[in-house]
């Protein structure tokens, strides 16, 4: 995640875009800074079903208990709303994570509105993945 920027950067680089193209450039530019994930993680377990993409998320705690996020998709737009997933969660709990609601998060970016159906369904699929994996977390 050290790449990527935080919460309210995120914010205000959407906000400078002008259109929706400039979002959808910016969401893959962020993708495209997710480091690469280990061939290994590629498994089963850390698909998520109910994307039309391949989508990976693998999660783990780090030592103070806050989840840390690894992914990877093989479609550039996914990989960026992936990113910006991980962005929204990063430095959380897994109960904070459980607890949040990012969507409206994804509206006022005005993401949500600009996606198709199964983008959005896919959004929702990665989302309902990461809740229910970080409430296995220890």
């Amino acid at each position: 995640m050290a790449n990527l920027p935080d919460k309210d950067k995120l914010v205000r680089n959407f906000s400078r875009c002008l259109n929706w193209e400039d979002k959808y450039l910016y969401v893959i530019e962020l993708g495209a800074q997710l480091p690469a994930l280990d061939e290994a993680e590629r498994q089963a377990g850390n698909l998520i079903s109910g994307c039309q993409s391949q989508v990976w998320i693998v999660m783990h705690t780090d030592e103070q208990g806050r989840v840390e996020f690894h992914g990877d998709s093989d479609a550039a737009i996914v990989k960026g709303l992936l990113a910006v997933v991980f962005i929204l969660y990063h430095q959380m709990t897994p109960q904070q994570i459980a607890e949040l609601d990012v969507r409206p998060f994804f509206a006022g970016l005005a993401l949500s509105q600009h996606l198709t159906p199964s983008r959005s369904q896919g959004l929702e699929a990665m989302i309902r993945a990461i809740r229910v994996k970080a409430a296995q977390l220890p």
